[in-house]
């Protein structure tokens, strides 16, 4: 109970703390904060189609910070999620698109099972090196990373077939029997790309909870992740259960990968670099602090800085890298907690002397009173 309020307080100093760090630098070069925050808040919430925006952006990010939590609870650092989403995003797509003729009740639950199955895969490799041999999960998923990003634009050039490609560089969309989005979602947000998308991420926060909380494989990934000594000599396989927990962390951005494709995007396109969904989920992850509703704050803070940040230049001339500024500096903080920790602790022992030294005065007057009498 004690950590996770510390976790809390942490995270709120942290987002306290980087708000300050932008407003500091707009002052510095000549911007109104003011200004700046409220056309920030204004461009998140200012209609329901932002408000959709918002809600599409948590998405991916939920799925994703989820799945950096699983492998965390294990002793991993999964920083590959990017390269299992992107796993997900292509194979989903890329199979909606050879069966348009599928009816959508088989369709949709197959292809979000694909798209969670080859992140999965992509999860499984690093936990499975690393069990098996003692490779670092770091540097294989690093370069995990890279081999997907070329190896899904490489099928999207080379290899998927011209009647399911719009052009060289991008797929046709999706069609309905495998689209995530839901009409009355998007008339309810002025068209947004808002999908069904959201409402599985919200159950697999249930889901992970109770896999993580309530069950035998649960206990066993979090006692791995604690001291894989004691968990093998209380009888558990420390490599399989490592393993396991990468699987599940890779199928999880699987999942946000292929909602992307399709609830988000509807096609698959040729990408520039690793989608970002995978390193801001372990942002989210970190500023959750552990706790898996911490994760779905975290989630809508981000989302919030994400979609408001879209509005800030139009509105109040502030860039838009500002706001990268704001979330580098919410991570920093959060990094530093033993910093922010310690101001606390600093503060509330001034409030309990300033709180002695009040106790004592009041004494020694009421003393000089009955002293007078």
């Amino acid at each position: 109970m004690i950590a996770q309020k510390n976790n809390l307080s942490v995270a709120m100093f942290s987002v306290l703390f980087g708000l300050i760090v932008g407003a500091v630098i707009m002052l510095v070069f000549g911007y109104n904060p003011i200004s700046g925050y409220v056309a920030l808040l204004g461009s998140a919430f200012g209609s329901m189609q932002d408000i959709g925006g918002v809600l599409t952006q948590m998405t991916p990010l939920i799925l994703t910070a989820l799945g950096f939590a699983v492998a965390s609870t294990a002793g991993f650092f999964n920083i590959g999620l990017s390269g299992q989403a992107l796993a997900g995003w292509v194979g989903a797509v890329w199979y909606a698109l050879s069966f348009p003729d599928m009816s959508a009740i088989i369709m949709i639950p197959s292809a979000l099972i694909i798209g969670a199955g080859l992140g999965a895969i992509a999860g499984f490799i690093p936990g499975w090196l690393r069990a098996q041999f003692g490779a670092s999960e770091v540097i294989v998923t690093i370069m995990m990373n890279y081999i997907f990003l070329f190896l899904g634009n490489d099928i999207l050039q080379n290899t998927m077939s011209k009647n399911i490609k719009e052009s060289a560089e991008t797929t046709k969309q999706v069609g309905a029997n495998a689209s995530l989005q839901m009409k009355w979602l998007t008339d309810l947000t002025q068209g947004s790309s808002i999908s069904a998308g959201i409402f599985i991420a919200l159950a697999m926060i249930v889901v992970v909870w109770f896999v993580m909380k309530k069950t035998t494989l649960g206990f066993e990934i979090r006692a791995v992740g604690l001291n894989p000594d004691a968990a093998r000599y209380a009888g558990m396989s420390a490599k399989r259960n490592a393993t396991i927990a990468m699987a599940i962390s890779g199928g999880l951005a699987g999942l946000a990968g292929t909602i992307e494709g399709l609830g988000n995007y509807l096609n698959f396109f040729t990408q520039n670099g690793s989608p970002s969904i995978g390193f801001d989920g372990m942002a989210v992850a970190l500023l959750g602090g552990g706790s898996y509703l911490g994760i779905l704050g975290a989630a809508a803070i981000f989302s919030v800085l994400k979609i408001g940040g879209l509005g800030m230049p139009m509105s109040s001339g502030v860039p838009f890298e500002l706001v990268d500024i704001v979330t580098a500096s919410i991570i920093f903080f959060v990094g530093v907690r033993y910093l922010i920790l310690l101001i606390q602790k600093r503060i509330k022992a001034m409030d309990e002397k300033a709180a002695i030294e009040a106790a004592n005065k009041k004494a020694a007057k009421e003393n000089q009173q009955k002293g007078g009498e």
